[in-house]
């Protein structure tokens, strides 16, 4: 192999599968390409499990590729068959249209637009609407085998549990893309998780056929992404990881990663950051040596965190954590208190109480002998400020911003009271 990007995809791990690599790799030693991932808009957001194929994309806009990012907006009112043992819930085009608008914003975080090598955004939906049955069935249906198409196994998987004609036509339509792609922007190069092959090859199999003699284009896989212990990336007890910092706020995908496995980091350093690979092999290194200073997750939270949401969301985040893990509540404002806090125990309260009452309002004691026991220990903490006045007033008037009282039981216990 002789491209350089090439090879430090494969140094990174993100080179799974390729049709041809030997012919992309000479053709990217001469060439400057066009390639495309596709992302249906299934939901308002895209989630971490999504980032891995966009920046593995942006490598190659780095090194003067042009990215097409190609939005589903016909492939996902019908739904991709992969990995479901269910039909998916068909979604109203209103719906589809207003997911695409909102993915629009977060593709334009992860992509350089209006640069020479600019990234562009299509929809499936422009090319595919004005199709009609008999164009679809004698331009494009002719060209496919039923028994290769039955053999791909995101079909095959489905046989048993039984797959609609609606899901089963899904890699017609995402064949019909790369074609499209390939006759109007010249785009060479498709790339997707390795769960998409059958689909990416159905696609290089029509260009095959449409095109001129000759017509050369290639697929890529990437891994899909797993924990160590064989869990799920991307997931946690409260659910996915969302770019949107509505669904998921910097906070949150900060102790995402911070607490990724040391089995996990350096893994995940090459995975999500552009770090270099003279960088991760030191930080592999001073890692490996100690561990305990978590070197490598720091670094991956940092980067993450930094290049999907900026650097002061980052700097937020952190702010944040630390005042968590000394305790030092005061220093933070209401709404950095409100993004820390989201998933704590907490009560509205439009009254003053005092600290015992307090306690039992927002369960962190069970009976007022408890609470008085709590506060003569020394337990209690009210933002930030050991507390061991028994009548010690919780109030508006003294919370932070007038919102919000947090209130620490022991050393990480957290109970947030907000005023109404």
């Amino acid at each position: 192999m002789k491209n350089e990007l090439l090879k430090e995809l494969q140094w990174r791990g993100l080179l799974n599968d390729c049709t041809d690599l030997e012919n992309l790799d000479a053709l990217l030693e001469t060439s400057k390409i066009s390639l495309y991932v596709g992302t249906d808009p299934t939901g308002d957001s895209l989630h971490i499990g999504h980032l891995l194929p966009q920046l593995v994309m942006r490598h190659f806009q780095n090194a003067g590729h042009r990215p097409i990012i190609l939005v589903g907006g016909a492939t996902g009112s019908i739904g991709d068959p992969s990995g479901k043992k269910q039909e998916r819930q068909l979604q109203t085009l209103e719906t589809i249209a207003q997911n695409v608008k909102c993915l629009k914003g977060q593709f334009e975080k992860i992509f350089d637009f209006g640069t020479e090598n600019g990234a562009m955004m299509v929809n499936n939906y422009d090319w595919t609407s004005s199709l009609n049955v008999l164009e679809f069935l004698r331009d494009i249906g002719k060209n496919f085998n039923v028994n290769q198409m039955l053999a791909k196994d995101i079909v095959a998987s489905r046989l048993e549990t039984g797959i609609s004609f609606t899901e089963f036509s899904y890699q017609i339509l995402q064949a019909m893309d790369f074609n499209h792609l390939y006759e109007n922007f010249d785009c060479k190069l498709q790339i997707g998780g390795s769960d998409q092959w059958g689909n990416i090859v159905a696609g290089l199999d029509l260009i095959r056929k449409k095109q001129d003699e000759g017509a050369k284009a290639f697929g890529m896989t990437i891994p899909l992404v797993t924990k160590s212990d064989g869990t799920k990336f991307g997931k946690t007890e409260s659910g996915a990881i969302w770019l949107d910092p509505k669904k998921t706020t910097p906070y949150e995908m900060f102790q995402f990663f911070i607490n990724t496995a040391d089995s996990d980091a350096i893994k995940f350093l090459k995975y999500f950051t552009f770090l270099p690979k003279e960088n991760i092999e030191q930080i592999e290194e001073a890692f490996a040596a100690a561990p305990h200073e978590r070197l490598a997750q720091k670094t991956l939270a940092k980067e993450v965190v930094t290049f999907v949401h900026g650097e002061a969301a980052y700097e937020q985040a952190l702010k944040i954590s630390e005042a968590l893990f000394s305790g030092n509540i005061g220093s933070l404002s209401s709404e950095e208190i409100e993004a820390g806090f989201k998933d704590v125990p907490s009560v509205e309260l439009n009254e003053e109480l005092n600290l015992v009452d307090a306690l039992i309002a927002i369960k962190a004691a069970s009976s007022k002998r408890e609470s008085r026991e709590f506060i003569n220990n020394n337990s209690i903490s009210i933002n930030g400020e050991k507390v061991a006045d028994l009548e010690h007033l919780i109030s508006k008037s003294a919370a932070i911003e007038g919102k919000f009282t947090v209130v620490r039981r022991g050393k990480k216990k957290y109970f947030l009271i907000k005023h109404v």
